[in-house]
């Protein structure tokens, strides 16, 4: 008999008729005449009740029905007479398709996060991690639609690179060379000409700068692919491989740049609280009571858009009134998420543009204001997260772009293509990048950044 999804059972109505679902056991209770079991097929974080009259079935297939088992179940539809769900399915045929020893991880109830971390292969299996993973893959839907309604390209940058990004250096090496037994050069340097590429190459830290290409032919593209970060960063933020969607627009300026962000945003969040409902709740109730109230705060909001130099003010003022932050306050400093979440959570309630950074904190291509100080970067603000996304205007001038790159010596032997851009037929663009696995993590109201990406990659861990 052909399978039907759980989550297609429950909204049936069609009771009386015979249905086969099949999927994996959460629970099992009752009695010696009848069994309940739940059943989950990681359609819907809902589970469908089987209910087994036990004298109908094999003594010896009951005592295999454990957490963890996978069966396929024949049964009638009917309405359910217990609270919690409208329908039940009353088994008449059940088959072990994969029995579940006592050794199974997942077993007990209320492990940590920590704890499943270690059984990463098995916690997509936890209402939990099915919740998050169903969010995760709507957000991805969502982002393709926004951008596919806005007429934006999809456009597909490289992940072996030969340029930094971000000019931080902390990229992952791509080599087919024998490390054990390295070509040198007379000054004791790696000679790459015999390397896959005749060069050194590396994972990419961002799409960026491709993106532009894209953008100064096509108008407007996304990238939405993974991206690495080799730095040593052991907090609940940051991973060395995850994913990163970055639109890049020809023809726009910094305040049409923060006009995109705000409206693609909320159309993610909404998208979210329209497509997720029963798993939002769900993580609601389990995670965190706040979450679907911080969601609507983002839809209810114009965001603020705040001057850098403005917002530096707003904090300082706040320590002269006894606020205490753990990191200080000064012009020119990054500011820390203390800082952005002040701004957000207890100023002004409201999301936050934070605008025109000083250019000594900022990549080398953003746009120089002015004043000579400043650059025309923008950071989105979130509740609870801090910075969700960063983006700038880019610097479209040819002298002044190489003046800046000339001041920070930055390399740029690899890099011609990216300055041909300002010299053929340059124009004003600009362009911002949304970490994905932080957009999940403000969307899910979970804590750690490990516990949105199926299998993370962190300092020292690489499993699975």
């Amino acid at each position: 008999m052909k399978r039907t999804k759980i989550i297609d059972i429950l909204k049936s109505t069609d009771f009386d008729q015979k249905v086969c679902v099949k999927g994996w056991v959460r629970t099992k209770r009752g009695s010696k005449a009848v069994n309940f079991i739940a059943l989950n097929d990681g359609s819907t974080i809902k589970n469908v009740q089987v209910v087994a009259d036990v004298e109908k079935f094999d003594p010896e297939l009951i005592k295999q029905i454990t957490t963890g088992a996978c069966l396929s179940v024949e049964g009638i539809l009917v309405q359910s007479q217990g609270a919690g769900q409208s329908s039940e399915i009353q088994a008449t045929d059940i088959v072990l398709l994969g029995a579940c020893g006592s050794d199974y991880p997942m077993q007990k109830k209320g492990q940590s996060f920590e704890y499943m971390r270690q059984h990463a292969h098995l916690r997509l299996r936890t209402n939990t991690f099915g919740a998050v993973m169903r969010i995760r893959h709507n957000m991805a839907m969502a982002i393709h639609r926004y951008f596919h309604e806005h007429g934006f390209y999809y456009f597909n940058t490289p992940i072996i690179t030969a340029s930094d990004c971000e000019g931080a250096g902390e990229m992952f090496q791509v080599t087919t060379k024998n490390l054990y037994d390295l070509k040198k050069d007379e000054e004791g340097k790696i000679d790459y000409s015999d390397d896959f590429f005749g060069k050194m190459t590396s994972l990419t830290v961002s799409g960026q700068l491709e993106g532009e290409l894209g953008a100064t032919a096509l108008g407007a593209i996304y990238t939405f692919g993974p991206t690495f970060r080799a730095e040593n960063s052991n907090t609940p933020r940051h991973l060395a491989e995850f994913w990163m969607i970055e639109p890049e627009v020809a023809f726009y300026d910094i305040n049409d740049n923060m006009d995109l962000a705000e409206d693609f945003i909320k159309y993610c969040v909404r998208w979210a609280l329209d497509n997720c409902q029963d798993d939002l709740e769900f993580l609601n109730k389990m995670i965190d009571n706040t979450l679907l109230e911080r969601l609507h705060f983002v839809l209810e909001h114009d965001f603020v858009r705040l001057k850098y130099t403005e917002g530096i003010s707003i904090l300082e003022e706040a320590v002269k009134n006894g606020h205490k932050f753990e990191f200080p306050v000064s012009w020119g400093m990054d500011l820390a998420s203390e800082h952005e979440r002040y701004l957000v959570e207890q100023h002004f309630k409201k999301p936050v543009i934070l605008t025109d950074y000083p250019k000594e904190i900022k990549a080398f291509y953003m746009k120089l204001n002015d004043d000579g100080k400043t650059v025309r970067a923008m950071d989105v603000l979130f509740p609870q997260i801090g910075e969700i996304i960063g983006g700038s205007e880019r610097e479209d001038d040819y002298d002044k772009l190489m003046g800046r790159i000339n001041e920070l010596d930055i390399p740029m032997k690899d890099m011609w293509w990216y300055l041909d851009t300002r010299k053929f037929g340059s124009c004003p663009h600009s362009g911002f990048g949304l970490g994905f696995e932080r957009l999940i993590l403000f969307v899910t109201g979970m804590q750690n950044i490990r516990d949105v990406i199926p299998f993370p990659r962190t300092p020292k861990t690489a499993e699975f």
